[in-house]
C-alpha cells in the first residue's frame, strides 16, 4: 500500500508517521514540500507520486487568526481538499481527511452525532465545514473524520502552552464553561492505521464513505483538563488553576459551548476509542520519558 501523509509536520501528521511504518511505503510531505494554497502543485504531486491512499493532515488551523485572513483559511481548508478529492477520484485512492468539532454552534444539550446541523460560529468552522462539503460532493473513496481538542508533545496546542506558562506564571485563569474531549494526536493516529490495517480491500473502504466523529471517550471543560495535566506533570511548581467564563476571556472567533462528539459511529464501524484521561496519562508518560533522555 503506497500511503501519502499530507502535513507531516504537525500533530497528527507527525503523529501518522509513527502509526502507519508497517503498513507500506509511507510518503510524507510538509508545507515547504506541497503548499496546499497552490491547487495546480497538489494535481501534480498526486498525480506523480499515485498513492492508493491519501492522508490530509494539513489544515490553517489558527482559529483567531482566521477571522481576519479568511481567504488564506479557505484557500487551504477548503479549495485544497476539493482539488485532492478530485484528484483522490481520479487515482481511485481512498481520502481520509480530518475535521473539527468547530463545524457545530455547541448549542445541542448532549453529543454531537454525524448528522446533526452544522452551523460553525467562526471562520476556522466555515472554512472546515466548506472542505467538507467539497469532498463530499466530488464522491469517490473518503472517510472525513471529525476531531477536537487535539495536543500533543509537539506544535501549538493547550498542553504545551499550559506547562509553558507555568514556567513563570503563580496562577492562570482558564475557562470553565466549554467541554469537549481533548484528545491525543497518537490516539488519532492509531486509530487511523487501524482503519487501514483492517480495511482489507479498497472496495471495503470505499463501501464505508462518509463522516466519522474520532475522539477520545468522556469529556471535560478546558478548566479540568488543565487539572489534570498539572496532576501528571512533572514540573517544579504548579500554578494555582482559576475557573474563568468565556465572556471573561474573549477572542476574535467564538467557540462552540458544547463540543461533545458522539462516537458510537466510529466505535461500531471500527473499534473502541480510549478514555481521554487515559490517554492524557500515556502522553504524560512519554513527554517525561523524553525529559529523562
Amino acid at each position: 500500500m503506497r500511503i501519502l501523509v499530507l502535513g507531516r509536520n504537525g500533530q497528527v501528521g507527525a503523529a501518522l508517521t509513527q502509526s502507519l511504518q508497517s503498513l507500506g511505503e509511507l510518503i510524507a510531505l510538509d508545507r515547504t514540500q506541497l503548499d496546499l494554497a497552490n491547487p495546480e502543485a497538489i494535481r501534480t504531486a498526486l498525480r506523480e507520486l499515485q498513492p492508493q491512499v491519501i492522508i490530509n493532515a494539513a489544515a490553517y488551523t489558527a482559529v483567531d487568526a482566521a477571522e481576519s485572513d479568511q481567504a488564506t483559511a479557505f484557500q487551504v481548508n477548503a479549495i485544497a481538499p476539493r482539488v485532492i478529492a478530485e484528484e483522490s477520484e481520479r487515482l481511485s485512492a481512498t481520502l481520509i481527511h480530518y475535521s473539527t468539532d468547530y463545524v457545530f454552534d455547541g448549542g445541542k444539550q448532549g453529543a454531537w452525532l454525524e448528522d446533526d446541523t452544522t452551523a460553525p460560529l467562526s471562520a476556522y468552522g466555515h472554512s472546515k465545514l466548506a472542505g467538507e462539503q467539497a469532498i463530499a460532493d466530488v464522491g469517490g473513496s473518503h472517510l472525513i473524520l471529525r476531531t477536537s481538542w487535539v495536543y500533543g508533545l509537539q506544535g501549538k496546542n493547550f498542553l504545551l502552552t499550559m506547562l509553558k506558562l507555568a514556567e513563570t506564571r503563580d496562577e492562570l485563569a482558564i475557562v470553565d464553561d466549554q467541554i469537549g474531549a481533548p484528545t491525543w494526536a497518537i490516539t488519532i493516529a492509531d486509530a487511523t492505521a487501524a482503519i487501514l490495517r483492517d480495511a482489507g480491500e479498497p472496495a471495503q473502504l470505499a463501501a464505508l464513505s462518509g463522516v466519522y466523529h474520532l475522539c477520545a471517550g468522556g469529556h471535560t471543560s478546558w478548566f479540568g483538563f488543565a487539572q489534570a495535566i498539572f496532576s501528571h506533570a512533572s514540573v517544579q511548581k504548579k500554578p494555582k488553576l482559576r475557573p474563568i467564563t468565556t465572556a471573561e476571556y474573549p477572542t476574535p472567533a467564538k467557540r462552540p459551548a458544547n463540543s461533545m462528539l458522539n462516537t458510537d459511529k466510529f466505535r461500531h464501524t471500527f473499534g473502541d476509542l480510549p478514555d481521554w484521561e487515559d490517554a492524557l496519562q500515556h502522553c504524560m508518560q512519554a513527554r517525561l520519558g523524553s525529559l529523562i533522555k
